[in-house]
């Protein structure tokens, strides 16, 4: 593979992928439009992706799409792997008679402003075992490309381990797995009644999965053909409570009974006196590197299969780690302990030589981090809403910032660039008009025309400051127990965009900038 591949060579990185300008959308599923209470994988996503070509846009960026536990948050799912049956379009199990359309009508009194999670679990869960059911009945018919036998032959690895853990996690009443019976704390301790008793409800999550996956490969297919590619998102930890830490236990910090007896967090700083306490179990390196990061391998391969680009969440991470020991409070107590380091991601570019991966490394990162990334040679993040208000040594001042780099006005986590603007004081405010020569008031457009113009090779835009929306749409408040991820689209502002200008003046926009995409010009025609 060269030099180049082992990263050994000075002033040479291991990854060099990014070369080309482009643009894109961040709008996770959830927040598509729809009569089913969430969005899911149906005709909004595809109007949404038409969207994105007549606008000159190259990439859909998204959150973790995994199955979301307690809080709702997609970045606390009960597998690395598995897909959130939420996404699932029952208009298309109704297509295929799965479903009625009187079955799922109750769908359709739902918000379609706001998620409703509670209502949604209530409602959706019942109709997708219906849908399992007649499925079995009829002698499973394909629901896509791949038949349901060949999907869980070849998924198998995650597939099964996955689907008894839910199947176990509903007999249990919901309960962590390390309240469990012993009986059920491992996959190979699992009793043969047991299994015998839960095959109906495990087939049923592998069926939940294979009609995900199924929807989410036609939306892939979509997207390629209109020149999309897919920025997926992972986190670096897993949660406490999943399939992941179930299944292999031994490749976390897990105590005999099956509780984490450690966890991840950041320490203490200027935004919080307490630093952040997340809960999730930390890895054991040093197993991890003795099978050569297999565990990950799969994950990134997984993850590769899904997404065109996968952004790694906490890049530092890899680097150090702050361990909290447990009990704890607070995130007070940790210290810090070296991640794996090069040597992961020499494994990772042996394994994945054209893998095209983005680091998530905001916040004030040590030397040795800002080494570790440059030798990667990954792209990083940077964020608009960051640079304002100090000096003109802030790192996510535009004329700061590198190419390898991708640049947001503002991510998930943030408020949006009208809501962000109108809480600022007014020196930052200030920073802002006289650093953009702007007068602010269109603040969200200003912010996005500073990042097309920007040298970041990726410039990717949130859903809602191109709708220039204020703080009610904000999609997630970190520290903020709940609330969060509820935001979605209005019925039919997408085809608004798409026919009513904003798409032809991004595509301009991209035109201006370099960013517009090497294909033909679309042919929409306006939606009414």
């Amino acid at each position: 593979m060269g030099v180049m591949t082992l990263g050994t060579s000075k002033g040479e990185a291991l990854f060099n992928w990014l070369s080309e300008r482009s643009a894109g959308v961040l709008l996770h599923p959830t927040s598509l439009p729809g009569n089913q209470g969430i969005g899911t994988l149906d005709a909004s996503a595809i109007a949404f992706l038409d969207f994105l070509q007549a606008a000159g846009m190259s990439w859909w960026q998204v959150c973790p799409l995994g199955p979301t536990g307690y809080g709702d948050s997609p970045y606390q799912c009960f597998s690395a792997f598995a897909g959130n049956p939420y996404l699932i379009d029952l208009g298309d199990f109704v297509s295929r008679k799965l479903l009625t359309a009187e079955e799922i009508a109750p769908l359709s009194r739902l918000s379609p402003a706001a998620v409703d999670y509670g209502a949604l679990y209530q409602l959706k869960w019942p109709l997708l075992r219906k849908a399992y059911e007649r499925h079995a009945a009829a002698g499973a018919p394909p629901l896509g490309t791949e038949t349901f036998a060949a999907f869980k032959a070849a998924q198998a690895s995650w597939l099964e381990p996955y689907a008894y853990f839910r199947a176990l996690k509903d007999h249990y009443g919901g309960r962590a797995w390390w309240e469990w019976p012993d009986e059920a704390k491992s996959v190979s301790a699992l009793p043969a009644a047991l299994r015998t008793s839960l095959r109906v409800d495990v087939e049923a999550h592998q069926f939940y999965q294979y009609g995900f996956f199924m929807q989410w490969r036609r939306v892939r297919a979509e997207a390629a053909k209109r020149g999309i590619g897919i920025i997926g998102d992972i986190p670096i930890f897993v949660a406490a409570d999943s399939a992941d830490a179930w299944a292999s236990p031994g490749l976390f910090e897990l105590g005999k009974d099956g509780r984490p007896v450690a966890v991840a967090g950041v320490p203490p700083d200027y935004f919080s006196a307490d630093g952040q306490l997340w809960g999730n179990p930390l890895y054991r390196w040093d197993v991890h590197a003795k099978d050569g990061y297999a565990w990950w391998k799969e994950r990134l391969r997984a993850s590769f299969d899904m997404c065109d680009i996968v952004r790694i969440d906490h890049f530092r991470g890899f680097d150090a780690f702050w361990r909290i020991p447990l009990p704890a409070k607070n995130a007070r107590t940790g210290e810090w302990k070296p991640g794996p380091g090069l040597d992961f991601f020499r494994s990772v570019k042996k394994a994945f030589p054209d893998a095209r991966i983005v680091a998530e490394d905001l916040g004030l990162l040590t030397p040795s981090v800002e080494s570790l990334l440059k030798e990667t040679g990954l792209p990083g993040m940077a964020v608009l809403q960051f640079a304002f208000g100090g000096d003109a040594k802030n790192g996510y001042l535009p004329h700061n910032l590198e190419k390898n780099g991708v640049i947001y006005p503002g991510t998930h986590d943030n408020d949006t660039t009208l809501g962000w603007y109108a809480l600022a004081d007014e020196k930052t405010r200030d920073h802002v008009r006289r650093y953009l020569r702007v007068d602010g008031r269109e603040i969200g457009w200003d912010f996005i025309r500073e990042a097309y113009s920007a040298v970041s090779r990726i410039a990717v835009l949130p859903m809602q400051d191109v709708l220039s929306l204020g703080s009610e749409a904000r999609l997630n408040s970190p520290g903020k127990p709940d609330g969060n991820w509820r935001w979605r689209l209005g019925t039919g502002e997408i085809e608004r965009l798409a026919s009513g200008g904003t798409a032809a003046y991004l595509s301009g926009l991209a035109e201006l900038n370099g960013r517009a995409p090497e294909r033909a010009a679309p042919t929409l025609k306006p939606r009414i």
